[in-house]
């Protein structure tokens, strides 16, 4: 099998137990909290501990990939995800599952980055695409089935034997990784920034366990308010910091490329609405629409088949309109799909959620690839190792920002109804919100040059076809 086919066919086992954990454990989130006993909005926590593990760590994911070697690291990262999906299994209170699925985060924080990465360093930028296709074609087929693998398990046996189906998937992957991933490291490589990942991990975790707790009286108020203060100065600290180290952790000078902002600040803003929604319909179809969580996951799988169909298509996409005219027109299509959402009842038809989110799907599979893909256009090969990790950290901090601010909306929207407990009217109010929201990326794509990564989209080749045959004729 050529290179730049099984090497992203490798990579997107990890991606797929990753992908297939995350919309199994959402279609499962009301059944979880009975267990514990916890209001299911209690339960964004599960959601957002993984993803604030992901953000704190995939920073470094680069530096110890180029320190120890790629395939070590991968293989290494694997084994802690695994872990991770096990003690999910036993425990039996919040606290505990929530320090568990920071575990998991741990592995996943390595795992996928650190095959990005060896991705990125095998594959030429004219095969990127093609490349970033067959990875998420495969890791696609998690999302496909997992709501409703999950829906079923946890209606028909136990929530918990959910995380026990990483273990199989696992073992496949360190089999392939041993023999197929190289081992790239690099010959010179700056010391870590331990001051840096002290801020940055400190100002992450505390931005975001202060967002997922207001509202919810899991903390004092005052509690929370000081984590999240606590989190800006953190933060703060460290893009000070940044400036005044010679290798800083996170390079955000990298950002003055005009396609990774667009595909790191701009998609931050697409992905904190399209976020929310893995864990607000589950929500709506179980606790609004009465349904269990078998006919639920049923249902949100059809996002992801969507996904799965448009990837197809993608690359055709992109060589007819190029990067910045796909980005902005579908960054509007996206958007207006997530607001419908909050547009369904009880007497919505089955076949109409499933084509609204069908396409949905669609029009979000098409985004995705786009900006991961024009994110990386312009990245010379010596930087791939910090832009990969400055991507990916903020793919996953927008991921939890979402999550925190959907379960926000939504404890909102109760509160203008006076009602303690979820109703189905206060799902228009979230998805209206997390849709307006996504739909602010625009401000930051529209500022692409109209050439922006046409190496990789291949528009400008495609359109200066026609003008060579007529010089010829």
């Amino acid at each position: 099998m050529p290179r730049h086919i099984l090497i992203p066919l490798i990579v997107a086992c990890a991606m797929f137990m990753e992908n297939m954990d995350s919309t199994i454990i959402a279609t499962s989130l009301p059944a979880i909290a009975e267990g514990f006993h916890e209001h299911p909005l209690a339960l964004n926590l599960a959601l957002t501990s993984y993803l604030v593990s992901l953000a704190v760590f995939i920073p470094i994911s680069g530096w110890v990939a180029d320190r120890i070697g790629s395939r070590i690291v991968f293989m290494t990262a694997i084994v802690v995800f695994m872990a991770g999906s096990m003690l999910c299994s036993v425990v039996d209170t919040l606290p505990a599952f929530v320090v568990a699925r920071f575990i998991q985060g741990i592995g996943g924080a390595m795992m996928v980055p650190v095959g990005r990465l060896v991705l990125l360093k095998s594959v030429p930028k004219s095969g990127l695409v093609v490349a970033l296709n067959y990875l998420t074609i495969p890791a696609l087929v998690g999302p496909v089935i997992g709501p409703a693998l999950g829906g079923l398990i946890t209606q028909y046996f136990n929530w918990r034997w959910i995380f026990l189906i990483n273990i199989p998937i696992s073992l496949l992957g360190l089999i392939l990784a041993y023999r197929f991933i190289p081992n790239f490291r690099e010959e010179k490589v700056p010391r870590l920034d331990l001051t840096g990942f002290a801020l940055s991990g400190v100002g992450l975790a505390a931005l975001i366990l202060g967002l997922s707790t207001l509202g919810r009286h899991l903390l004092p108020g005052g509690t929370a308010f000081g984590l999240m203060i606590l989190g800006v100065v953190g933060l703060a600290g460290y893009a000070w910091h940044a400036r005044r180290t010679e290798f800083p952790l996170i390079n955000m000078s990298l950002l003055r490329l005009p396609t990774l902002r667009a595909g790191v600040v701009g998609g931050g803003l697409f992905r904190m609405g399209a976020g929310a929604t893995p864990f607000l319909l589950p929500l709506l179809f179980q606790l609004g629409f009465g349904l269990n969580p078998f006919e639920s996951g049923l249902l949100t799988c059809a996002t992801a088949a969507g996904a799965m169909f448009m990837k197809t298509f993608t690359v055709r996409i992109l060589r007819r309109f190029g990067f910045r005219a796909v980005l902005t027109g579908n960054a509007l299509l996206a958007s207006a799909s997530i607001m419908a959402f909050g547009f369904f009842t009880v007497a919505t038809p089955h076949l109409v959620i499933v084509v609204v989110l069908l396409i949905s799907g669609c029009m979000r599979s098409l985004q995705f690839t786009s900006l991961n893909a024009v994110s990386f256009a312009d990245i010379a090969r010596q930087d791939m190792s910090n832009a990969t990790s400055l991507s990916s950290m903020g793919q996953r901090l927008t991921q939890s920002l979402g999550v925190a601010f959907g379960a926000l909306a939504l404890e909102f929207a109760g509160s203008l109804n006076h009602s303690e407990s979820v109703q189905v009217g206060d799902f228009k109010i979230a998805f209206i919100a997390v849709g307006l929201l996504s739909t602010l990326s625009m401000l930051w794509l529209l500022r692409l040059p109209h050439d922006a990564g046409a190496e990789v989209s291949g528009h400008q080749r495609q359109r200066g076809a026609p003008r060579e045959v007529a010089k010829k004729d």
